[in-house]
């Protein structure tokens, strides 16, 4: 078993937030009536995609329905609908649509980690099991040779930036988070930052599909210097 292996098991197997762990246990059992007939992961959702890559994304946390159902990241629910489709259009991803771990979606030079890798009430992780997950972050960084890193969301740049800032790939003030924002890292890395994909974002119109595909388009620019 390679490093990347042992680590998604890792990830799999950890048990570290009781209220989490309740919590995914709980949805899987109950489900949403419209995936009663399916069988939900209802664990830590591990990475996803390729552990060579140079393009490392960065989401919040699995959904509830969706990759604590399907076990992949952003798989299953409108986030993912909106984020694999600006994947693929940026090449990215072999196909736009992710539905579930079987359906055939291969990433190229792209993969996928999280800030918590278990689905929280709310949507809302604690700053306690942000912190317990840290060390996820940090295995992940440290396998990954990605030169640019895609923060979805402010929590998401946070933890970065504190990866960042651990690890003397930054130094000054603490970079603002924005949508488009851009920060050169030492080791000819790149941190971007953009709105997550969520229906509160992407339903109120702050974030749009074209502003989402120009990021993407950022990305491969500065993959190509």
């Amino acid at each position: 078993m390679n490093d990347w292996d042992t680590l998604n098991d890792r990830i799999v197997s950890c048990r570290q937030c009781p209220r989490l762990v309740e919590h995914c246990q709980r949805i899987a059992r109950e489900k949403r009536r419209a995936f009663r007939d399916c069988d939900y992961w209802g664990r830590p959702v591990p990475n996803f995609g390729d552990p060579n890559a140079r393009l490392l994304l960065v989401g919040l946390a699995p959904g509830a329905h969706g990759a604590n159902r399907t076990g992949r990241m952003f798989t299953g629910d409108r986030s993912g609908d909106w984020l694999y489709r600006a994947l693929h259009k940026a090449d990215f991803a072999s196909q736009p649509d992710s539905t579930s771990l079987d359906d055939g979606l291969r990433l190229i030079d792209c993969c996928i980690t999280a800030v918590c890798h278990c689905a929280p009430p709310q949507n809302k992780p604690t700053q306690e099991e942000v912190n317990d997950c840290q060390t996820w972050i940090d295995s992940t960084f440290d396998l990954v040779p990605a030169t640019v890193i895609l923060s979805l969301g402010q929590l998401a740049w946070r933890s970065v930036v504190d990866h960042a800032l651990r690890c003397r790939w930054y130094k000054g003030r603490r970079p603002k988070f924005g949508h488009g924002a851009r920060v050169e890292l030492t080791g000819g890395r790149w941190l971007l930052g953009s709105y997550h994909p969520s229906q509160q974002n992407t339903f109120t119109g702050r974030l749009t599909e074209s502003m989402f595909d120009e990021v993407f388009s950022t990305a491969r620019e500065l993959l190509q210097v």
